[in-house]
């Protein structure tokens, strides 16, 4: 029987905790995929993979639709 010797890390007391869930369902085909990319890139925690993943969406749309003084025709002339 192996023994897992990796430590856990503790999150400085600092952050806020995560204290809400957000479930969601996949097919069998997504969840083969998902688990293939998690294998293949030696991610171990998905839940914290997931998180960023879908936050670096978000951010990067919310930046890219931040309102502007003009708009992007206008700008570009």
């Amino acid at each position: 029987m192996k023994t897992n010797n990796r430590k856990r890390v503790k999150a400085p007391t600092n952050l806020p905790k995560r204290q809400q869930r957000i479930a969601c369902s996949m097919s069998e085909e997504e969840m083969h995929l998902v688990e293939r990319y998690l294998d293949k890139y030696k991610i171990g925690n998905k839940s914290r993979w997931m998180r960023e993943t879908v936050l670096q969406f978000v951010y990067k749309n919310m930046e890219e639709d931040y309102p502007t003084l003009f708009g992007e025709h206008d700008m570009r002339r």
